[in-house]
């Protein structure tokens, strides 16, 4: 075996496992957040991303103990950690483009399970190599440090802790400290940059392979140029703001009439503000029915809580049709509440808390006349605020007359569907349930009364309203309500498969949205589809 001068007392063999087991859970946090701006993040791409990330380490352990025992030398093992260490920090620079690849060649030919499918793939071609790579280190280290069976206890053991420990620091630090500060893109370069600075060492300290030194060094510097700067959303021109939180990616973008916050690159609108401060033309003008049906008004001030507030449009909506009324929003998400007040004029009159919607609940004992659920986006529908039990606490904390309405994000119908069970769901704990769609979007809302009939809640007190939009949009609204008849499907804590039922509805739109194209990619192949634009 080819022992280094750096390697005598072993402790620089601990140190390459405690950080390999760094970066390792460093990559697959990072991956999560480079995914989740195009598939979302949900279980079902955290899922694949460990799973990939599984079975390249498995491959990398198997390959790695042969290579060990058929050729123990560490400079081989330190080799494979400069190349890791520049395919990970050329992620931020190709990443992007290889998922938008991948994306684009997967919707014309497939029909059914995009967002798996696609995920695997993006997850495969970008982190399985550098995972392989980095799966070796621990076979690699254990031939390497152990002398005799009479130590290799002690020896294993001290490996696996160090690499535990690492893993501990790599599963806390980007969460709490890299991707909020710096983003995912530098999070990527900055334990890169650990692993390339573990390689470097070991190689300048023994005086060898300068020259695969040099090439990395410029490499990985090349990367930090390009990719330290890149942005998720690349061919979006004049963006007002993008960035990351904990919980997020986020993205402001300016138009003429009206400004738009997007936690995803591909799916939709989660927020917006009109510049006229009118209707928005968007589910949230619907939702207004609810505080019509629970009477507030002039005679009645009343209380509003949502769920989900985002960056403040329903509360805005509230405070200019409903102004004697006191509005309350639920924000996970501090940093879209930040948005709110910098760039989508929050109303300094509506009390915002950061926490999650359900355990709010369960912290307060308020009643309120209505209760706005908003906090599903794409597919990612939090199951604790899909279930049963999330709706009788919601249902519990509804003052006498009380109404709760529900943005359902997706036009999702027939049998198993994702708005069926959440519909039945609902209808199981609520005398009254009605359904409206909202056009053009895919939006659908839902409304509940505790007592009476919401349809006729809506046309009986009506009458007061004397602004002609909002007029208007009640017309719109007793025109289109549906009374929706519960069955039984009915989600529970214990079992709320929404990730599975989103991503079926979440197939469904693709195919309405580019099923023109499929076909003529089908028939007439790439030149016919180029020809179209």
């Amino acid at each position: 075996m080819n022992t280094r001068p750096i390697l005598k007392n072993k402790y620089y063999l601990y140190l390459t496992e405690f950080f390999a087991g760094v970066s390792v859970m460093a990559v697959e946090l990072g991956a999560s957040r480079l995914l989740a701006p195009y598939f979302s993040s949900s279980q079902i791409v955290w899922t694949i991303i460990i799973g990939t990330i599984m079975i390249a380490m498995a491959l990398g352990n198997l390959w790695g103990g042969r290579a060990a025992d058929k050729d123990p030398n560490t400079d081989r093992l330190y080799g494979r950690l400069l190349i890791a260490a520049v395919w990970i920090a050329a992620i931020p620079v190709l990443g992007k483009y290889v998922i938008l690849g991948i994306s684009g060649l997967l919707v014309l030919t497939i029909n059914t399970n995009f967002l798996i499918i696609a995920a695997f793939c993006a997850c495969m071609v970008i982190f399985v190599f550098p995972l392989f790579l980095l799966g070796t280190v621990t076979p690699s280290l254990v031939k390497y440090t152990v002398d005799s069976l009479d130590d290799s206890g002690r020896v294993v053991g001290t490996l696996g802790a160090f690499n535990t420990i690492g893993s501990i620091l790599g599963t806390f630090l980007p969460t709490f400290v890299t991707i909020p500060a710096v983003g995912t893109a530098v999070t990527f370069l900055l334990f890169s940059g650990i692993l390339l600075a573990i390689g470097l060492i070991y190689f300048l300290s023994a005086k060898a392979r300068w020259k695969s030194c040099l090439v990395s060094a410029v490499l990985f510097v090349l990367c930090a140029v390009l990719g330290s700067g890149g942005r998720f959303a690349f061919w979006e021109k004049d963006l007002t703001f993008e960035g990351e939180s904990v919980y997020n990616y986020l993205q402001v973008k300016e138009y003429a009439d009206r400004t738009i916050l997007s936690t995803n690159v591909l799916f939709g609108v989660q927020s917006v503000m009109m510049k006229d401060a009118g209707l928005t033309g968007m589910y949230y003008d619907y939702a207004l029915a609810a505080p019509v049906m629970a009477g507030l008004g002039q005679e009645k001030a009343g209380e509003i809580l949502i769920l989900g507030n985002g960056t403040g449009t329903f509360a805005r909506q509230c405070t200019r049709y409903f102004p004697q009324a006191k509005v309350a929003g639920v924000e996970i998400d501090q940093k879209i509440t930040d948005l709110a007040y910098e760039y989508f004029d929050m109303p300094d009159g509506v009390d915002v808390t950061t926490y999650d919607g359900r355990a709010y609940l369960q912290a307060v004992d308020t009643q309120y006349d209505v209760i706005q659920v908003d906090a599903y986006q794409d597919i990612t529908i939090p199951f604790q605020m899909s279930s049963a039990e999330f709706f009788t606490l919601v249902r519990d904390h509804l003052a006498p007359g009380g109404v709760l309405v529900v943005n359902l994000n997706m036009h999702s119908d027939g049998e198993g569907s994702i708005n069926q069970a959440l519909c039945d769901t609902i209808a199981s704990l609520f005398p009254m349930v009605y359904t409206i769609d909202v056009p053009g979007t895919t939006n659908r809302e839902l409304f509940a009364a505790l007592d009476g009939d919401p349809a006729q809640l809506l046309a009986s007190r009506r009458q007061g309203i004397t602004d002609d939009d909002l007029n208007r949009q009640m017309d719109r609204m007793e025109e289109g309500l549906s009374q929706y008849q519960g069955g039984g499907h009915i989600l529970t804590d214990d079992q709320a498969p929404v990730e599975v039922l989103g991503m079926r509805a979440i197939d469904g739109l693709i195919q309405e949205e580019l099923g023109y194209y499929q076909t003529i990619y089908r028939e007439e192949g790439l030149a016919g589809l180029l020809n179209r634009f």
